[in-house]
């Protein structure tokens, strides 16, 4: 008995230690295990750390490449100037011809039902049926005979009717493609006999229209010419002393994880600025002389100038930065390519040249526009006329023009009975286009969304394939909301004054004129019929025109929400001042058509460095009544309409003031899959004054359109 006790025990002593063996091996597993995603897990992050910062010093190359690049285009103005195709009354003839007939579908014949088609299937015995299935065959071809042969009729009729209005266009436009060539040919023998009216029109259109300078610079010119001394005289806008780019270098710094701008010296600056001035007068002489194939001009003054603003008087002044008067001998010696523009200027060619042009140190003009002939032109210029002093019928007119321009046709309806209709116009193209009905709002004020339903419905009860919306001041975000997915286009006043200027019209909006220059601010899409702003124009000019105008206190105060994420899903950030969970106002919305709300203390503005986007905030300025400011972000509907928001991850928003220093950064909700609009959070106001960041997460389906449609705006 105590030999069995033993063994008993021996065997319970040796099922503990294996027991605990197994454990200890279990724990050193699990040791291991654990020692191993660690250092997995601090690989990945090292891995991580220098994507990240290869991804930053990547961008900060990028941008010194930029900046390399935009010194080099400066710095070669002239000689690529030069190898631009030279301005001609030639090149204004327009080629007779026309689209050719392309019916499409309706080209087609209906295809005939085949009776073999409809022979019943045989077998059996049955005689009788097969007699009744034969006859219920024949019955149902001839049934899909007859509308086969109908449809076939209808097709011809269409295709003849069609026909018939494509004809019709067809001689309209080769009637104005004649009655064109025909004034370009009456241009050309005016200026064989020096007539003073066609030689200032030509060569303003020649400087105006020159494909020799970069995107970005002014074209406004003033002429007159001096018959007797065969002598153009002009004043030509130069660049801005912000041309040339005040840094040199992007360098990203590890340990601080920002970017590190290297200023551009300021003598380097300077000077560089000074020989983009004396090339962009070189450039505009060579554009004069070369497009002079009439031998009507002898010499040359022109002087150039920067638009800036009196500090006694606070009104824009002209403050004259160089000045030349050379003779087409004289201009003829000069290789271009070769030269330095400075001294070729100022030595080779007599003129003068700002020594300090940064500092608006102006030159004396030798010779004004206005002392050398009675004709004086201006293209860009304060001259154009006033669209909201305009006779309201011929404001209506000067639409039916623009979209003639365009080529399409176009006329105004009656004052009475129009249906709310201004202007009829009709895009001949046989696959985009269609009728177009067209109303005109001459207000000061924001267009209220009413008007534009009142559009939607005038469409669909005048069967048009387009609705477009012109005003001379601006719509709200109701109004951009409820056209989005509609066949209707928003026309605002600043886009207005940029298509005249591309269709070779003119207008201004009150004591301003925006910009009306080719290129610039506005552009008409490939299908000829839907007309837009640019939007990466339109921001950074309105960027740099707002922080120029901003000062230094109000700079000092200002708050900028960099946005940052990661993903190809393209998406809009936008801003809403509240109290609670409604707008203050339609105006409080600032979104992509909306990019400030009436006080200014809410603006969006270009992403810089890392920021895909920005908004800046002056907090002390919201409306009194708000007490939070919404941030969301929402696909962008044009660009991509059917994407979600399951690409937007690693969201951030970056506080910090407009020198780039950051004082918090802000984690907010990542999308997810089947949402189009998120809340990304709210910065509420707190009883003493401060604001606090909430983040936010709920995210829309229905987009930015049931988004905004909860906070109160209305778009139905």
């Amino acid at each position: 008995m105590i030999g069995t006790w033993a063994e008993i025990q021996r065997q319970q002593q040796r099922q503990q230690e294996a027991q605990q063996r197994a454990w200890a091996q279990h724990q050193r597993t699990e040791e291991r295990r654990q020692r191993a995603a660690e250092r997995a897990a601090a690989r990945a992050q090292r891995e991580q750390q220098a994507a990240y910062r290869q991804r930053r010093e990547a961008d900060a190359r990028q941008r010194t490449e930029e900046l390399d690049q935009r010194v080099e285009r400066l710095r070669s103005l002239l000689v690529e100037g030069c190898a631009a195709p030279i301005f001609s009354t030639a090149a204004l003839l327009r080629p007779e011809q026309v689209e050719p007939f392309a019916p499409g579908q309706l080209a087609t014949p209906i295809r005939m039902p085949d009776p073999a088609a409809y022979q019943p299937q045989s077998g059996g015995w049955g005689f009788g049926t097969s007699r009744q299935a034969h006859e219920q065959a024949r019955l149902r071809y001839e049934q899909d005979w007859r509308q086969a042969q109908a449809a076939e009729a209808h097709r011809q009729s269409q295709l003849e009717a069609y026909r018939q209005q494509y004809q019709r266009w067809a001689e309209q436009q080769l009637a104005e493609i004649r009655q064109h060539n025909a004034g370009v040919e009456e241009l050309a023998v005016a200026l064989r006999n020096k007539d003073q009216q066609a030689v200032v029109e030509f060569f303003t259109a020649a400087l105006y229209a020159s494909q020799g300078w970069p995107e970005g610079f002014p074209r406004q010119v003033s002429a007159s010419y001096d018959p007797a001394q065969r002598q153009l005289v002009l004043d030509w806008e130069l660049p801005a002393y912000a041309v040339v780019p005040d840094v040199s270098a992007v360098r990203y710094m590890p340990g601080a994880d920002r970017d590190k701008e290297t200023q551009r010296p300021a003598t380097e600056r300077r000077e560089l600025y000074r020989e983009v001035l004396a090339q962009s007068v070189l450039l505009a002489l060579h554009d004069l002389f070369s497009a002079d194939r009439f031998e009507v001009l002898c010499s040359v003054a022109l002087n150039g100038f920067v638009n800036d603003t009196d500090p006694a008087t606070g009104r824009p002044v002209q403050i004259c930065l160089a000045t030349v008067m050379t003779t087409r001998e004289g201009f003829d010696r000069l290789d271009l390519t070769q030269v330095c523009a400075p001294d070729c200027l100022v030595e080779g060619l007599r003129g003068e040249l700002s020594q300090r042009p940064d500092r608006r140190r102006a030159v004396r003009p030798a010779r004004r526009p206005e002392d050398a002939g009675r004709t004086v032109v201006s293209h860009g210029g304060e001259e154009d006329p006033d669209l909201f002093a305009m006779d309201p019928i011929e404001f209506e007119e000067l639409v039916a023009e623009l979209f003639r321009s365009m080529g399409m046709q176009a006329v105004t309806t009656q004052r009475s009975n129009d249906g709310g209709v201004d202007v009829d116009a009709l895009d001949p193209d046989p696959i985009r286009g269609g009728k177009i009905v067209v109303q005109v709002k001459r207000y000061r004020n924001t267009v209220p969304p009413s008007a534009v339903r009142d559009l939607y419905g005038t469409v669909q009860d005048a069967g048009a394939n387009k609705g477009i919306l012109i005003t001379t001041s601006r719509f709200g975000p109701g109004a951009h909301t409820f056209a989005n997915g509609k066949p209707l286009t928003l026309i605002a006043g600043d886009e207005l004054v940029g298509l005249l200027g591309r269709g070779g019209l003119r207008g201004r909006l009150g004591g301003t004129a925006p910009d009306s220059r080719p290129g610039r601010s506005t552009a008409v899409d490939g299908d000829g019929g839907r007309l837009a702003a640019s939007p990466e124009h339109a921001a950074s000019s309105r960027a740099t025109a707002e922080t120029d105008s901003a000062g230094e206190d109000e700079l000092d105060q200002t708050s900028v929400l960099g946005m940052t994420w990661r993903g190809s899903v393209v998406v809009d950030v936008c801003a809403l001042s509240c109290r609670g969970n409604r707008v203050v106002s339609e105006e409080e919305f600032v979104f992509y058509n909306n990019r400030r709300n009436p006080g200014g203390s809410v603006r969006m503005m270009p992403g810089t460095g890392t920021d895909r986007a920005a908004i800046w905030v002056r907090f002390d300025r919201l409306p009194a009544e708000a007490d939070r400011l919404v941030l969301v972000a929402a696909v962008d509907p044009e660009t991509d309409p059917e994407a979600d928001l399951a690409g937007f991850t690693h969201a951030s928003i970056r506080l910090s003031d407009p020198s780039g220093t950051e004082a918090e950064a802000l984690e907010v909700s990542d999308g997810r899959p089947g949402e189009k609009a998120l809340v990304l959070g709210a910065f509420r106001r707190r009883s003493n004054g401060d604001w606090q960041f909430v983040p936010g997460g709920k995210g829309y389906p229905g987009g930015l359109l049931a988004l905004v449609e909860e906070y109160g705006i209305e778009v139905r």
